[in-house]
């Protein structure tokens, strides 16, 4: 999507991670990883981790409703859901429609996206399009996951993933203001190197397949340091072409949070100074397509965000799926 027929704006944004927190220090007793090593490369200190008995949507439903709140309106006033989420409650039905049960938004349409760490962008992408073509007025878009429920922690790289969920209210906005651009893109010849094997029709589960551990994702680290850094500032210069805007123009990036080595890489390519980069990995970890929104709403509740701010959002995911966008704040 390049141009808007009319603009939509971020009406109201919400957060919410659990209570139970695994900090490095505890990591080092159940796995072989050092707490120095993690936060010098990765920039994370601490995860949240959910109950047992907390689902993903749990976790979006009580940032949805704080997005809903912040933007004065009701759940009634809702008309679409969509949940960006790699870690469904189910195979079915969507979590979307679990969301829109528990916070009793009936009057919602509801689906989820499926882009991994790229899932809250992409999704703003397509619930912007239902309101600037005028289909729809209010629509809440969630980002959430629980990582924790996939990964094993036994192995080294449980250290990279929280859980958490985040959201906002697309609304509509006029035509100077509100989303100005976006540019997304995929690549499926990278799809091993961040995946879950099995729990799909290409694997099923079995005995067989529990007892290999292929439920738990796999990473390939440096191949998603490589794609990240060099997908990222192709996407970047795109929006800011489209807007007709320069680097030194954003106020704030708003990226995903994969790693600082990551964020800081994109950000010296790009030429905007780090401390324009907006992080909380340190807090949360990778919250996956919990990321960007969290980041988003801390940012925004903080004050640091005027009007006539431009804000720069970033994201790669497994996939490979990546994007950037840019929005005139209101």
């Amino acid at each position: 999507m390049s141009k808007l027929v009319r603009r939509a704006k971020i009406k109201g944004t919400g957060s919410y991670t659990p209570d139970k927190i695994y900090t490095n220090e505890f990591l080092e007793t159940i796995v072989d990883t050092k707490s120095d090593w993690i936060y010098k490369n990765l920039g994370i200190k601490e995860r949240h981790i959910a109950a047992d008995d907390e689902a993903t949507s749990d976790l979006a439903a009580k940032a949805g409703l704080k997005a809903i709140e912040a933007a004065g309106l009701t759940v009634d006033d809702i008309e679409l859901i969509v949940v960006a989420t790699s870690t469904p409650d189910r195979l079915a039905p969507s979590t979307a429609c679990i969301v829109q049960d528990k916070i009793k938004a009936y009057n919602a349409v509801a689906f989820d996206i499926s882009a991994v760490c790229s899932g809250f962008l992409y999704g703003m992408s397509v619930v912007s399009q239902f309101v600037a073509s005028g289909v729809y007025n209010n629509v809440l878009i969630i980002g959430a996951d629980t990582f924790s429920k996939i990964t094993d922690w036994t192995r080294r790289d449980c250290v990279f993933f929280g859980d958490g969920a985040g959201a906002a209210v697309i609304s509509n906005a006029n035509d100077s203001e509100g989303f100005l651009a976006f540019k997304l893109g995929s690549d499926g010849s990278g799809k091993d190197n961040f995946t879950i094997p099995a729990g799909g029709s290409q694997t099923p589960t079995s005995k067989k397949t529990l007892e290999e551990g292929l439920h738990y994702f796999q990473m390939n680290g440096k191949a998603v340091f490589d794609t990240a850094t060099k997908v990222l500032p192709m996407v970047i210069n795109d929006v800011l072409a489209q807007s007709n805007l320069s680097i030194n123009d954003i106020k704030y990036m708003i990226p995903h949070q994969p790693s600082i080595g990551i964020l800081k890489k994109t950000a010296d390519i790009i030429g905007l100074p780090f401390e324009k980069v907006m992080t909380n990995m340190d807090k949360y970890a990778n919250t996956s397509g919990g990321t960007i929104p969290i980041v988003l709403d801390e940012t925004i509740r903080s004050g640091k965000v005027k009007s006539g701010d431009y804000l720069l959002f970033a994201a790669v995911g497994s996939g490979w799926t990546y994007g950037a966008a840019i929005i005139k704040w209101i």
